[in-house]
């Protein structure tokens, strides 16, 4: 008699833990996690404004695209124009007044004052006072700007009617005037030079023969959006 109600017992308590009412567990929501908004200004001629390509199709508007599963860019400026010298922009800028600060701004000028025959010297000055401004443009921080070296437009078929080994050398030192300035800056400087030199074929040439096409602006932004991402976090 004992041993059955010791067994009744033990049921009715294995029966009260699984047969009872069942616990309700609160999980509190998960929270949607949200996408960073940053801002960003490109300065710049030509190849920053994608002359004769569409401007969905622009290296910065492409960059933009990269970015856009860690980072949403809520506003986007650009001051650049066609034919642009550092003079033109610095002009520009102190014109528009861009509405900063900004959480990183490229820089992309020199192929007008190559073209233009202008001195190196006077290209190093400019050059490093439009540094200047756009560490104005961008917190006060260096860190925030980044550099797109001077694209080689002499294997363009435009070139074909000037000395395609001189701009060649031409762009190769105000590159390296570009580059010793950011270095002293702590600027990060990007080459995409090289990427002009390496793809000379039709299909990377903007219909006008002179500037390039959409193909070589995904090159730059493709090369571009890692030191992006590091700027933007």
């Amino acid at each position: 008699m004992y041993k059955f109600f010791a067994q009744l017992s033990l049921a009715t308590f294995l029966f009260s833990c699984v047969g009872g009412s069942p616990s309700t567990v609160e999980l509190s929501p998960q929270k949607e996690e949200k996408i960073p908004e940053r801002n960003f200004l490109a300065l710049g001629d030509s190849y920053t404004i994608g002359e004769s390509i569409l401007e969905k199709d622009r290296w910065a508007n492409q960059l933009i695209e990269l970015l856009k599963s860690d980072f949403t860019i809520n506003r986007f400026d650009v001051v650049a124009g066609t034919g642009w010298t550092t003079r033109n922009l610095a002009d520009a800028v102190a014109r528009t007044k861009p509405a900063g600060p900004y959480d990183m701004v490229s820089l992309m000028i020199g192929v007008n004052n190559q073209f233009n025959g202008q001195s190196i010297d006077t290209y190093k000055k400019e050059f490093t006072e439009l540094l200047e401004t756009s560490a104005t443009l961008a917190h006060a921080d260096t860190r925030r700007i980044f550099v797109l070296s001077i694209p080689d437009y002499s294997i363009t078929p435009y070139a074909q009617a000037y000395n395609r080994e001189k701009i060649a050398r031409d762009i190769d030192a105000f590159n390296k005037v570009a580059k010793d300035a950011c270095d002293k800056m702590g600027i990060s400087y990007i080459d995409i030079t090289t990427l002009t030199r390496e793809h000379p074929e039709a299909a990377y040439i903007a219909n006008d023969q002179l500037h390039f096409s959409a193909k070589m602006h995904e090159l730059w932004a493709t090369r571009v959006v890692s030191t992006a991402k590091i700027i933007l976090r």
